[in-house]
């Protein structure tokens, strides 16, 4: 049996408390009414799209039958709108349904629908007329939904005949349904992020939203609720002034346009494609082209105009100015500093300020040039290395590692050789001996300490040292100890020893 119509004063009071929030139990008793009356109220509501505040010109009558009366009924002689013009002006920024309501009113002032009255029939006519995964109103410029699409396209390699299969991006603009497509070798970071650039140059403009589906490349963390975005797509959303939120991971609804998207690249892209030859992307991105021009030109089934028509009149004057430069690839890495404040980048290794030894940084690396930041600052910049490679800055050096730089193998010989010939030949030879003459600075360095404390003695050391091969710094500093400098030459080459010194029995001990 069909429950009561409520009178109308009792549905705007229950209208009005369920939008403080009440619960339907409070709501009964505040009206005196059954919690089954009152959520029967709620939920008819809910699903004409009955929302408190009502409009003024809703009278009891009109409300009563927005409520209770049949999904789609008309009642006669009232004017019908073009639900298709206003589906197509509700996607341009900054109109609402209040204001085609209003200029509908204008048009047909003795024979117009309510408000209420009108949003209800335009909502009949979308449920109509749209697809249902595609319900979502999209705004004008707001949203530009991109994945990639199933289907891969062959090349073969002229020289080898090795074949390979190129990936194909898509990206939708949500309100005008137009269309960007191209090919990539890989699914990459790289890939990702240049497809995006050349998508936005395609448009012409910077969408506020980029919804992508949970591709590793965009999102380091797949979430229904707190996705992690990649670095490097963090930065380059930053570079454009746009915002990415990515798809809910099992929610096709969120990303119903760009399904739809790869759908008709590949019906009208890729599939009349599918026999055809190519030996480089260049010429297969030249053919996609043309097939997306012809499918962004083609006349809506249910609508108005064709998508490059759309998106010229509702998107492209909503879109946001692209800046001055387009991207630079940008990977972003996070490392530790090592000990001797170096991080290291594809074998390369960059010096950093000293102090920041064993803290996590993020390295910054384009094509050119490596940045290191720690904690969002700037901590050290230098040119890109190829693998093997040491660049460090005297200024991120300790002090005491700051005076060990400034010596090269030619200063260190120049000033041995102001010493003395042998002083020379000892730090030539360490200089020579190591795979590299930075391996011998410590010991030069060493001897160079020496000369402090012995300046007229270290030659004649040295010579001790070279002649009897001695290579250590240790073995000088015992020789300068020892006094063995001080033997006179001749005995020192013949091997004999002095057989008057104080410390040498003679025989006569032995009587």
């Amino acid at each position: 049996m069909p429950r009561r119509r409520m009178d109308a004063r009792v549905i705007r009071e229950v209208l009005r408390l369920k939008s403080l929030n009440l619960s339907i139990r409070q709501i009964g008793q505040s009206v005196n009414k059954a919690r089954s009356s009152v959520n029967d109220i709620v939920r008819k509501a809910e699903q004409r799209g009955i929302k408190w505040p009502l409009p003024e010109s809703a009278d009891d009558r009109e409300l009563e039958e927005m409520l209770y009366s049949k999904p789609g009924a008309i009642r006669e002689g009232k004017a019908e709108a073009d639900w298709s013009r206003v589906h197509g002006e509700l996607k341009r920024k900054g109109v609402t349904r209040q204001l085609l309501w209003k200029e509908y009113a204008e048009a047909h002032p003795d024979s117009h629908y309510s408000y209420t009255r009108f949003c209800e029939l335009y909502c009949v006519w979308r449920k109509k007329n749209e697809h249902p995964s595609m319900r979502q109103l999209h705004k004008a410029g707001e949203k530009c939904f991109v994945d990639y699409a199933g289907m891969t396209v062959n090349i073969a390699d002229p020289g080898t005949g090795k074949v390979s299969r190129a990936q194909v991006f898509v990206g939708v603009m949500g309100a005008s349904n137009y269309i960007f497509a191209e090919a990539t070798a890989s699914q990459s970071l790289e890939d990702w992020l240049g497809s995006h650039t050349r998508m936005l140059e395609f448009f012409g403009g910077v969408p506020e939203i980029i919804v992508p589906d949970n591709l590793r490349s965009g999102v380091a963390r797949a979430c229904r609720y707190d996705p992690d975005t990649n670095p490097s797509y963090a930065q380059w959303a930053n570079h454009y002034g746009t915002v990415i939120i990515p798809a809910r991971p099992r929610k096709p609804r969120d990303k119903a346009k760009a399904e739809v998207g790869v759908q008709i690249v590949e019906r009208s892209v890729l599939a009349p494609v599918r026999d055809e030859v190519f030996f480089s992307l260049a010429r297969l991105n030249r053919r996609v082209g043309e097939l997306v021009r012809e499918a962004n030109s083609k006349p809506f089934q249910k609508l108005e105009g064709c998508r490059r028509e759309q998106f010229e009149k509702i998107d492209l004057p909503a879109l946001g100015p692209l800046p001055p430069y387009p991207y630079t690839y940008t990977r972003i890495k996070r490392a530790k500093v090592n000990v001797d404040y170096h991080v290291e980048y594809k074998k390369g290794c960059y010096s950093v300020p000293w102090i920041y030894r064993g803290e996590r940084v993020e390295v910054h690396a384009s094509e050119n040039i490596v940045m290191v930041y720690f904690k969002n600052k700037l901590i050290a910049q230098h040119k890109r290395l190829k693998a093997g490679r040491y660049a460090t800055e005297p200024v991120h050096m300790p002090e005491g590692h700051r005076e060990h730089e400034r010596w090269n193998p030619r200063r260190l010989r120049n000033w041995a050789k102001g010493l003395g010939s042998e002083v020379f030949e000892w730090v030539d030879a360490q200089l020579r001996s190591r795979d590299h003459p930075e391996q011998a600075y410590r010991a030069c360095l060493g001897l160079m300490s020496l000369s402090r404390n012995y300046p007229q003695r270290l030659n004649s050391a040295c010579g001790v040292a070279n002649r009897n091969g001695l290579v250590r710094l240790n073995q000088i500093k015992e020789i300068l100890k020892n006094g063995m400098d001080k033997l006179p030459l001749l005995e020192e080459q013949s091997g004999s020893l002095p057989q008057d010194h104080e410390n040498i029995r003679g025989p006569e001990q032995y009587k």
